[in-house]
């Protein structure tokens, strides 16, 4: 690979320009490019060509793809459960860097096997409400972990946007962050692979230099790469060198 990596982006067809567009500005100014993902791409063609994956923010998850329960009024997005399953499940085997953003974080452990908790605030006792894009919910991180690593922190705040979670793990994951109710903020893999989730959206937050380096851990796995032949040798560099 020549030139800064490419990340390949999913987002909805419907809608999605706003959340694809900070998406896009957090990979560019760690020295990536990106490329939108949307129901309808040709797969094929586009595992060729990208170095690294976002699996971004968006409607619930079908409960049909998990096995959960139902809940009423919310919105789904079928054609774009099927196209982030089939993709992560293609490219999971290769090695390929994924950030999985809210949604996307428990697509990611859909596709692995997992499955979710429909809604949060269903659970006995239920945590304490909030929705917000500011930097307000507390969450730690697990010691030794790969994201506690790259974020250079024991922890940190971040905004909250969602009512489903992860319950239990799929394949080849593990928990590396909870906030203070106990519910899952972040996973990532056993595996030695660029392979993250994070329940909060870290391109509203790119203003923080822990959410940088959380692009920036991506793009540099994105860097070692090699979309023919998997991961290729290490440069040397680490996960986190380079801070803006």
């Amino acid at each position: 690979m020549t030139g800064r990596p490419l990340i390949g982006v999913s987002t909805s067809k419907r809608g999605g320009w706003r959340s694809y567009f900070m998406t896009a500005l957090s990979i560019r100014v760690v020295g990536g490019r990106s490329l939108r993902i949307v129901p309808g791409d040709d797969i094929d063609h586009l595992i060729g060509r990208i170095d690294g994956l976002v699996v971004g923010g968006g409607d619930d998850i079908s409960a049909d793809l998990y096995g959960g329960v139902i809940v009423p009024d919310v919105r789904l997005d079928p054609e774009r459960d099927e196209l982030e399953v089939t993709l992560l499940r293609r490219v999971l085997p290769s090695g390929l860097p994924i950030l999985g953003i809210c949604r996307g974080a428990q697509m990611l452990n859909v596709a692995s096997g997992g499955n979710l908790i429909a809604d949060i605030y269903t659970l006995d006792p239920p945590p304490p409400k909030m929705r917000t894009v500011l930097p307000r919910k507390t969450v730690t991180l697990a010691q030794g972990s790969r994201l506690a690593r790259i974020a250079k922190l024991q922890w940190f705040r971040v905004n909250a946007l969602h009512h489903q979670a992860i319950d239990s793990l799929g394949r080849a994951l593990v928990v590396v962050a909870r906030d203070k109710a106990g519910i899952v903020q972040a996973i990532e893999g056993t595996e030695p692979p660029f392979r993250i989730g994070v329940q909060w959206h870290p391109e509203l937050l790119i203003f923080k230099r822990s959410q940088r380096r959380l692009f920036r851990g991506l793009v540099r796995a994105a860097e070692r790469f090699d979309s023919d032949g998997g991961l290729s040798a290490p440069s040397g560099q680490t996960e986190g060198a380079g801070d803006l």
